[in-house]
Parts: structure tokens; C-alpha cells; sequence
């Protein structure tokens, strides 16, 4: 089994898009339920939920591939979403 889920983070934090990060598109209320989740399930089900977040919101096309490369380095999973 490999790591748990990590942070949909990517170390950008500039909330511009009304309150919205520019980075991975969280907003700091979603920033800190995340931090809270910590059976892996529920942070698997954010990242999932952040994902089709993304699309509606149709600017955070280069989250995927800098959270792919998040999940690579710390040996978890790739979500669903992002592992066609």
C-alpha cells in the first residue's frame, strides 16, 4: 500500500480568483478541511472533488500535472481523475 493522499497544495497560495489559490484552486476554508480529513478515503474523495472543481472553474489545467508529480515523489496513489 502506498502513501496516503497528499495535499492538493502545490506551494503557490496566491488566493486572487475570488478567494480561490491560483495554484491548485482551493480556497483557504478548503485549505484547512483538508488538513482535518485524515482517514485516507476522505482526502482521497477532496482531491477528487477539487479535481471537478477544476474543470468547472476551466483555469488550473497545469494542477495536474504538478500533483501528479506530488503524488510520484511521495509514493501515493494517483487519483482516479488524473490517471488516464
Amino acid at each position: 500500500m502506498g502513501s496516503k493522499t497528499p495535499s492538493p497544495c502545490i506551494d503557490v497560495c496566491k488566493f486572487k480568483r475570488d478567494g480561490h489559490c491560483i495554484g491548485c484552486s482551493m480556497t483557504k476554508t478548503q485549505k484547512s478541511l483538508f488538513k482535518g480529513l485524515k482517514k485516507d478515503k476522505q482526502r482521497a474523495a477532496f482531491v477528487e472533488m477539487l479535481t471537478a472543481q477544476q474543470q468547472v472553474l476551466g483555469r488550473y489545467s497545469h494542477w495536474n500535472v504538478a500533483y501528479a508529480k506530488k503524488c510520484k515523489k511521495k509514493g501515493a496513489k494517483l487519483p482516479p481523475s488524473l490517471s488516464t
